[in-house]
């Protein structure tokens, strides 16, 4: 994100607004501003005039829950300005406050003329990417009624309705038309010499499927409030590490993002559940890999995500082919999308099943949470789903048919399935392309970890012996075949994946550190594979590189082709920790502390690549999301492989 936006963020709610507290509705750089619903954005404008001119940022918005600011009208050294605007804003799911207050800084009484220009657009978030397409809606109208004390704008198409509602606490003297479908709420305070006015502006929102009003704070100091007993809960008893303390910052910090990353959900029998959502902004909302790896590392400290994890996206799993969504039966969704185009199958996004990763690490996940808990009970209800699960690995996935867990580019979705889903992501050293199926070493990882934990699962908890061994034996006969046909003995390093053909595709990438944790090596491999990684190429100081310098492929600007990822990072070192090579593990986690320490203890999702033997400081990548589930659950992953070292 660029400086000039600022995130407010409570559950399936955020807002983006500049550094003065105006949304402008004009998306800039990586990030669209306005407050956004279940991925629609419900106010597009909110601009402030004084006297028919903008104020200029004394303050501006500074990062936190709630953001504050300071104006004054833009004058000169000799001219001290008239008067002071104190501008307070704050979300909660489905609403957004605003407390303004102005104060006169002269002696003599003084009349201030306050507007505000609102609108609504309640454009889908997929129509403000950079993806260069358009979408029709036909027949789509949009409605604006002035009321009492605000104003409403409506959105309708076919089935689809949406509302925004705009009220003012004292009512605007007036509501303007401003000729763009924007509306101006107009206030005329009368100030004593040196008093001041208020204003309490409050916003619903109403998005197409919500089953009630939502409930709007009286103000940000209220909403503030709630955030701040939510962070508070959420924080309360995780063991934090006395001996490190910039560790513990980084999990205090990484559980008050989870805390209000949490999405609404619905569970198997229709319960509702909150869920770990991505990130913010484009992302707000039920992927499944990122869901299931958040939950993993908060497993040991907060099982309870786990638990809503689970039969959230048991609910959602695929039961038959769907080919525009990639969907096959036993299939765990990739991504969940409650927008207007996605309703209308504009984009495939509504429960899209591109994902070859998202279904083992369900059951990774399922035998983690029934080891950490000792409880059962979840996995006795979620037999049915694990087994379809399975079945889906060996049959659709391509285990029995092909080997290996195998994907294929989608036209229509993503070309790559696996965590490195970005064009050209999987690639050779040079940079090429493999053509047709894929084969990522990674998920062939977790597809192992997956039959291991199901095998015992199967054991214990379903009593069904003759379906472990079935399941042992897979496992055992994949890493043979993983480490036959994967192991480059001229790198003494596992290859990135296998093209249709089976070659390798030779790029030197992190993805090796994920066979560490899923424990597929054997154990002279993965000491090979774990020095390699803390190699200067790999390791730039910050963590381990996506791809190691010095390969053609390699960019520190890349997404996925030479940056460094927190969440990466932390699946090497909890795999580094498990093959005893806790020196290195502990590297690895000082080296991601001192980057979150650099940025106020908070993790993005991804940094650049550059080393730190010449940057003293990490150098963001510049289309990161601030918050994300899986960088903020990151340092619990250190702290379960390292401890407080």
């Amino acid at each position: 994100m660029t400086d000039r936006h600022h995130l407010l963020v409570h559950g399936g709610t955020f807002a983006a607004v500049g550094d003065g507290g105006d949304i402008s509705g004009v998306r800039s750089g990586s990030s669209p501003d306005g407050l956004f619903v279940r991925d629609a954005r419900h106010l597009s404008r909110w601009q402030l005039t004084v006297d028919g001119a903008v104020p200029e940022a004394l303050t501006p918005v500074a990062d936190g829950d709630t953001a504050r600011c300071v104006l004054v009208p833009r004058g000169g050294r000799n001219e001290p300005p008239a008067y002071t605007l104190f501008r307070e804003q704050a979300v909660t799911d489905g609403a957004f406050v605003e407390a303004l207050r102005v104060t006169s800084n002269r002696p003599s009484p003084t009349t201030v003329r306050i507007a505000l220009t609102v609108d609504a657009d309640f454009t889908d978030q997929f129509e403000l990417r950079s993806d260069y397409r358009t979408y029709a809606k036909i027949g789509a109208v949009r409605g604006r009624q002035v009321l009492d004390d605000g104003v409403e704008f409506s959105y309708q198409r076919g089935e689809w309705r949406s509302c925004t509602t705009v009220t003012s606490e004292p009512p605007p003297d007036g509501v303007e038309e401003t000729g763009t479908g924007a509306r101006r709420l107009v206030w005329t305070l009368d100030l004593e010499p040196h008093a001041s006015a208020e204003l309490a502006l409050r916003v619903a929102a109403r998005p197409h499927g919500a089953l009630k009003d939502p409930e709007v704070p009286a103000s940000p100091s209220a909403a503030n409030e709630r955030l701040l007993a939510l962070e508070g809960e959420f924080a309360d008893g995780v063991p934090f590490p006395t001996g490190w303390p910039e560790l513990a910052a980084a999990c205090a910090r990484g559980l008050s993002d989870l805390a209000v990353l949490q999405v609404p959900a619905t569970g198997p029998d229709g319960e509702e559940l909150r869920v770990p959502a991505a990130g913010v902004p484009w992302f707000l909302t039920l992927l499944g890999r990122d869901a299931l790896l958040t939950s993993l590392f908060a497993l040991p400290y907060r099982p309870e995500l786990a638990a809503a994890t689970l039969p959230a996206l048991a609910a959602t799993q695929a039961v038959e082919v769907g080919a525009g969504a990639v969907a096959q039966p036993g299939k765990i969704v990739h991504e969940v999308r409650h927008g207007e185009l996605a309703h209308f199958g504009q984009v495939p996004y509504g429960r899209y099943y591109g994902s070859v990763d998202a279904t083992p690490l369900f059951l990774v996940l399922l035998g983690a949470y029934t080891e950490q808990t000792g409880d059962p009970a979840l996995a006795r209800r979620l037999e049915a789903n694990a087994r379809a699960a399975i079945g889906w690995m060996l049959d659709h996935g391509g285990l029995t048919s092909v080997g290996y867990l195998v994907y294929r580019a989608d036209g229509g979705g993503l070309a790559n399935q696996n965590w490195k889903d970005s064009p050209g992501a999987i690639c050779s050293a040079d940079g090429s392309r493999p053509s047709g199926p894929v084969m990522a070493a990674g998920a062939q990882g977790y597809a192992y970890d997956a039959l291991r934990r199901t095998a015992h699962l199967a054991r214990t908890v379903w009593g069904d012996e003759v379906y472990a061994a079935l399941l042992e034996q897979a496992a055992g006969d994949l890493r043979d075949r993983f480490q036959r046909d994967f192991w480059m003995s001229e790198h003494a390093f596992p290859a990135l994946a296998l093209d249709g053909d089976g070659r390798q595709v030779d790029a030197l990438a992190s993805d090796a550190g994920h066979l560490l944790w899923s424990g597929l090596l054997d154990k002279e491999y993965g000491e090979l594979v774990g020095h390699r990684l803390l190699e200067p190429d790999f390791f730039s100081g910050w963590g381990v590189r996506t791809l190691a310098a010095g390969q053609p492929a390699y960019h520190p600007l890349s997404y996925h082709r030479g940056s460094v990822w927190p969440h990466d990072n932390a699946l090497i070192t909890l795999g580094l920790a498990r093959y005893g090579l806790h020196d290195e593990a502990r590297t690895v986690a000082h080296a991601l502390v001192d980057a979150a320490t650099v940025a106020g203890h908070r993790l993005p999702e991804v940094l650049a690549g550059y080393g730190r033997e010449t940057h003293g400081e990490p150098v963001p990548y510049p289309h990161a999301c601030v918050r994300e589930s899986r960088s903020a659950a990151a340092p619990l992953a250190l702290l379960t492989a390292v401890g407080g070292a």
